[in-house]
């Protein structure tokens, strides 16, 4: 049973949070605190397996308790409770910054209490899940892990440890004995990228920063990212990134040219597509249906870029709930684009990404701290060197 402690000023929200959870399979709910202080407490009484928080609360904010929390509780899973609004979009970005594991939205231009209940449980529930079976799995008994200098990846039958796969400088192999089907090894010289196209979730925008933060600012190629995020949200997100990357980050408009060293996030509620204008490529942003209950999803922007750039494309998939993204690599895998995928160690839930491991498509499985540098690596294949930049 995964025990809940919900903490919330509101008399009114927390009842909602109770009766969204009342009922769903294998959770029970705990505690209520009123405000972050006394969620320290209760937290310490009744060791609940995940938390849900309030941001704007008396005495101790969310913000403020997620950052005492995680001085003693590192990898209990924290979720947020956010509002569609700027504030409320800014706030969790800031609460996520301070260790927050994820966040919902709450209910708003609904009509009843029932449909307000209905639309928590549809968020929450299946975070609670994933989340908490993350934080089990990460505190049982580990297994013995692979060769040193390569965290995360087993070397290839018969070959020596970290070794790359032919014809692919810089990364090295999908772990064996993952399910799926087996990947065609490629020969001859790597393709030149000229596009690096990532997809995350749940845990994507810390993620995100890590790897955006520790690329070069004259990056010789343009980054799409779709990350599941509600509009209002990516805006403030891709502000964000702007202000503490190397990189320029902006959130994706209908025109906007692609251009080396910038970063396009995909827009809530819309997903990322590419079109090609004479040598030119523009973005279009499309209202089409969600796929896999998702828009932005990581499988569209997957498949235009897949159409447009084949095996000049490097996609990404980083933590994250879920299967988007699956669909969208084996389309690019077709193309002979490459794809690399987020460990399960460092993921904070190994949905997306073990999609993709799981299809047998990814060509590498690497940590979080490893990724921005084989990015880099990869992109400066087929490159005439130069001095690298590093801030703008």
């Amino acid at each position: 049973m995964i025990r809940v402690l919900v903490v919330d000023d509101s008399v009114v929200v927390r009842r909602l949070i109770v009766d969204s959870l009342t009922g769903a399979p294998d959770i029970e709910v705990v505690g209520t605190a009123a405000n972050g202080l006394l969620a320290q407490a209760k937290i310490d009484q009744l060791k609940p397996d995940a938390v849900t928080m309030d941001i704007e609360m008396p005495q101790m904010d969310g913000i403020a308790a997620v950052r005492e929390l995680r001085k003693r509780h590192k990898h209990l899973p924290v979720i947020m409770f956010s509002t569609l609004s700027a504030a409320g979009a800014s706030a969790t970005l800031e609460a996520l910054s301070a260790g927050a594991t994820d966040y919902v939205t709450k209910p708003s231009n609904v009509g009843s209490i029932q449909e307000s209940i209905a639309a928590v449980r549809e968020q929450l529930i299946p975070k609670i899940h994933a989340l908490a079976r993350r934080r089990s799995s990460a505190s049982a008994p580990t297994r013995p892990g692979p060769p040193p200098g390569r965290p995360g990846l087993a070397p290839p039958p018969g070959g020596r440890p970290g070794a790359p796969v032919p014809g692919r400088p810089g990364l090295a192999p999908a772990r064996p004995g993952i399910a799926g089907p087996p990947r065609p090894v490629r020969r001859g010289p790597p393709v030149r990228v000229d596009i690096l196209a990532i997809g995350s979730s749940t845990g994507g925008p810390d993620a995100l920063t890590k790897v955006l933060q520790a690329m070069p600012s004259d990056l010789p190629v343009p980054i799409v990212v779709t990350q599941h995020m509600p509009p209002v949200f990516t805006k403030m997100f891709a502000e964000r990134l702007d202000r503490s990357t190397p990189l320029r980050v902006v959130e994706a408009a209908d025109g906007m040219e692609l251009t080396p060293g910038t970063v396009y996030i995909a827009p809530g509620d819309k997903h990322l597509v590419l079109q090609r204008r004479n040598t030119s490529t523009l973005i279009q942003l499309s209202g089409a249906p969600p796929e896999n209950s998702c828009r932005p999803a990581v499988d569209v922007m997957f498949r235009s870029v897949a159409a447009l750039f084949g095996a000049s494309a490097f996609a990404t998939v980083l933590t994250g709930m879920g299967y988007d993204g699956r669909g969208g690599s084996k389309v690019l895998r077709e193309a002979g684009a490459e794809i690399m995928a987020q460990d399960e160690a460092s993921s904070v839930v190994w949905g997306m990404p073990g999609a993709v491991v799981g299809a047998g498509l990814a060509d590498a499985i690497l940590p979080l701290d490893r990724i921005a540098p084989a990015l880099i690596q990869r992109v400066q294949t087929g490159r005439v060197s130069r001095p690298t930049a590093v801030s703008r």
